[in-house]
């Protein structure tokens, strides 16, 4: 019964997300329509974002986000609970501890965290969380504005739509351990060659040596690893971790599963010895 709910769960939350972004990528086509763009321009989702409503904050897309992660050009925080940051996070965010007090239903980093991390209250600030429905960032934003920081903006289409978009989402111990302990549907994937996870690696742990990876889709390996199970392709909203002898090797392959259509794929950033 416990994996039955925990399959249902994972199915349920990447089904959220694909359909936030298909009303994202709807909303976007029908601004361009309204603005007297020809019917025919396709838009571009990776370029939309949430209509403005009562926002106290402006928005950025999943294109400006990527820009100002590969220039480091802004602090990008990731507004919700640790535990929720170790098991999935965009790559390059930076976790905030919670502000004293709150109860889980309203939770909210603590502003004067940020005050450490960041040089002055005109630094640029991004802020994300669980999607167009999640509250975290917003009331973050807000307690920022308050206390006096001037730039600062939401990524509001969060982690749900980050990954359906087909980007990768990273994993710190902590949040292996626990879904290692709670999630018995995830698949860990082991990135290192045949000869060094045969001496020895995960409990369970199937292998995809990222060496053996061909360019384009189903080519090499991953076409093999689809027919012989080692990607689950009966349920392409499984959980998978890619660890691997360093970061860089067990990113590598999660990017090439995740081009996939594994849209809920993360990677360890140390090395396997690290994750054991």
């Amino acid at each position: 019964m416990k994996i039955m709910k925990n399959k249902k769960w994972a199915a349920s939350a990447a089904f959220a997300g694909l359909l936030t972004a298909a009303l994202v990528f709807a909303a976007c086509k029908k601004e361009a329509v309204s603005a007297g763009d020809e019917p025919s321009t396709a838009p571009d989702i990776f370029k939309a974002v949430l209509p403005a409503g009562a926002a106290v904050t402006p928005e950025i897309s999943t294109a400006e986000l990527q820009d100002i992660l590969e220039r480091k050009s802004a602090v990008v925080f990731d507004a919700r609970p640790f535990m929720e940051f170790a098991v999935s996070h965009i790559p390059g965010a930076v976790n905030l501890s919670a502000k004293p007090g709150v109860s889980k239903a309203l939770y909210i980093s603590d502003v004067a965290e940020i005050g450490r991390i960041v040089d002055g209250k005109d630094a640029p600030i991004i802020l994300y969380c669980n999607g167009p429905y999640c509250g975290k960032a917003v009331r973050l934003s807000s307690e920022l504005l308050e206390a006096g920081y001037t730039n600062v903006k939401r990524y509001q289409l969060g982690i749900p739509v980050w990954r359906a978009l087909g980007f990768l989402t990273q994993i710190e111990p902590e949040g292996a351990r626990y879904v290692m302990n709670e999630d018995k549907t995830a698949v860990f994937i082991d990135a290192r060659d045949a000869a060094a996870f045969n001496a020895g690696s995960l409990p369970g742990a199937r292998n995809i040596p990222a060496s053996e990876l061909k360019s384009g889709k189903d080519q090499g390996v991953i076409l093999e690893a689809k027919n012989d199970g080692r990607l689950p392709v009966e349920d392409h909203n499984t959980r998978l971790i890619v660890f691997g002898a360093n970061g860089a090797q067990a990113q590598t392959l999660a990017e090439a599963i995740a081009k996939e259509a594994f849209h809920n794929t993360a990677f360890f950033g140390g090395t396997w010895e690290d994750l054991r």
